[in-house]
């Protein structure tokens, strides 16, 4: 079977499921995926869709790039139009998809030996990928049981920073298994979590009461409670996360919440420049501490506060955050550096602050 012939026969499987099982050639490996799901791939993947904003940056820092042919349609809302600098050439990758929906037609014309979707893809997205023969791989990045990976603020019981730690590891090496990149991703695992110990011995006498009050600004206020990586970034950093008491997973909150938490520094993601302006001149704002004293910042690029752990946030971001909060204990440190450095190695591009 030629593989110009291999999209109209995946159709025809899903039409008709009586012929069998895919064929061997096309499926010689059993990966489990992060919702706990037996997936059968092949044993050499040359043709990947990734519905995952965060499988599509790790499988860039991966250099497995070259081996993805579809991307999905949020991609520059989730991750930055300046992302296109660090996967060159995505601006011209299919997109039949996003998060939550897919369209068959556009997937099949892709070809694609796999799919990636996220841990929360309905259950009907992934069946509809199924019945036309093609695997599905969900990514979580998080630790959980199966009925909690399904959903998009999964309850982490026990320990937090364990479960995000254990996920991150399992959700890297399962990407690289799949695109055949398994040395690579033992070196971005490593790389990912060096610098940790150096922050958490420079942070060791901080003591609760005296962490800086942190909240974390996104469009239309939302923001992330527990249960979700930025609170734990802001840990490891020294900080405290003013939601994490009241809001579990990603929610909007009101302003009179944030009013009551009166945050002393209000971090913004790279990927929402728009909010630091909205935030500096909007009048309900004004009475915050942390407008009042300017300290109102936006993030780099690398410090990737988002929902899943992403490599350059554990690598770099934990470190930024850290010396923008406590700077005397970090004086020795440069940041820029760090990033040219992390970006040479796994996007294989100079690092643009």
């Amino acid at each position: 079977m030629t593989r110009h012939d291999r999209p109209t026969a995946r159709l025809a499987l899903g039409l008709s499921l009586a012929l069998g099982p895919v064929s061997p050639a096309l499926a010689d490996r059993i990966v489990t995926d992060q919702i706990g799901r037996e997936v059968t791939v092949p044993d050499t993947v040359e043709r990947a869709v990734v519905l995952q904003h965060q499988t599509l940056n790790i499988a860039v820092q991966l250099d497995a790039q070259g081996q993805v042919v579809g991307v999905l349609d949020e991609w520059t809302k989730q991750l930055g139009p300046g992302f296109a600098r660090l996967a060159p050439g995505i601006e011209d990758l299919g997109t039949p998809g996003g998060l939550t929906s897919v369209n068959i037609e556009e997937l099949l014309a892709l070809d694609p030996d796999v799919v990636f979707v996220t841990n929360y893809a309905p259950v009907e997205m992934r069946e509809q990928i199924e019945s036309v023969g093609l695997p599905v791989v969900a990514i979580s990045l998080l630790e959980v049981p199966p009925e909690e990976a399904v959903k998009q603020s999964p309850v982490v019981g026990g320990d937090e920073a364990a479960a995000y730690d254990a996920g991150f590891r399992q959700g890297v090496r399962l990407i690289a298994e799949v695109f055949g990149k398994v040395e690579a991703g033992e070196e971005l695992i490593a790389a990912a979590t060096e610098s940790r110990a150096l922050v958490a011995e420079r942070l060791a006498d901080v003591v609760e009461g005296d962490r800086v009050r942190a909240y974390m600004a996104n469009p239309d206020l939302t923001t992330y409670g527990t249960g979700k990586y930025t609170g734990l970034m802001m840990a490891y950093a020294g900080a405290k996360n003013v939601a994490a008491e009241q809001i579990q997973g990603y929610k909007q909150v009101t302003m009179e919440e944030i009013l009551g938490w009166n945050p002393q520094v209000i971090f913004v993601q790279d990927r929402y420049p728009q909010v630091v302006d909205e935030i500096k001149a909007g009048p309900s704002w004004q009475p915050i501490d942390a407008v009042k004293e300017g300290r109102v910042w936006l993030m780099p690029e690398y410090a990737k506060a988002w929902g899943y752990p992403m490599p350059e946030a554990m690598a770099l971001g934990e470190l930024w955050m850290a010396k923008t909060l406590y700077p005397e204990r970090f004086e020795d440190i440069d940041m820029d550096a760090r990033a040219d450095d992390y970006y040479r190695r796994f996007y294989r591009v100079p690092y643009r602050p």
